[in-house]
């Protein structure tokens, strides 16, 4: 039995990635920004007794020490960061909402580092940090727009490239997963994939994910990742 925190646990990615860890028999950390709205969510927790339900803002300093402070202080096998917005609808090449990409750096970039920051602490060798990033974020992407997102989720690649660099001698392992074209709110009905399939994928990468392969970027089905 594993310990198991993620962000952005309420709905989509994280909140499957929740259901299958916990149908697994693992502890389950599950953070999102509003819990008395996450009826899903809490209906799990109530069902299978293995997931606490823990408000977190990603973007918020304050917020993600509190969850991490009321989450207590038992060791953390696995953090996958999922919380992620879509950033700016409109197109962005004539004019930009400049206040939409500095929230989605925030969240999606730096973000993981501040939610990683206050769990490390209780991350030993073998624990793994999970980051859910985006093909949009490779520059062998062959499709404009998406600027915001993209480059925010290019920043989080190149970062925790670099964190697991440093953390290697730690023994703590660091990967980046491109989730597939997932049917969700953000991915939309005509998605590739369903968030089932998706989740059960990003489990087997992360299982199977060895300190040799830190900071690589893989797809969720377990290929190399172009950048």
């Amino acid at each position: 039995m594993a310990t198991i925190a993620i962000t952005g646990a309420a709905r989509g990615i994280g909140l499957e990635l929740t259901r299958q860890y916990a149908a697994a028999g693992d502890q389950l950390l599950a953070f999102c920004r509003n819990p008395q709205k996450a009826d899903a969510l809490n209906r799990l927790a109530a069902e299978t007794g293995k997931v606490r339900v823990i408000g977190m803002d990603v973007a918020d300093d304050a917020s993600v020490k509190r969850a991490a402070a009321e989450a207590g202080d038992a060791s953390v096998d696995v953090l996958v960061n999922v919380a992620g917005i879509s950033g700016p609808s409109r197109p962005e090449l004539e004019a930009s909402d400049w206040a939409m990409w500095q929230e989605s750096f925030n969240v999606m970039t730096m973000g993981p580092l501040r939610v990683l920051q206050a769990f490390l602490p209780r991350m030993q060798a073998g624990a793994k940090v999970i980051n859910i990033t985006s093909q949009i974020a490779a520059s062998t992407w062959p499709t404009g727009g998406f600027y915001a997102y993209g480059a925010a989720k290019a920043g989080l690649n190149r970062m925790m490239r670099s964190v697991a660099i440093d953390l290697r001698d730690r023994g703590i392992i660091v990967g980046l997963v491109h989730p597939g074209w997932v049917q969700t709110d953000m991915g939309g009905p005509n998605a590739e994939i369903t968030s089932q399939e998706s989740a059960e994928g990003i489990r087997k990468v992360t299982q199977a994910w060895t300190l040799d392969r830190s900071g690589d970027f893989l797809k969720w089905n377990g290929e190399t990742h172009p950048w």
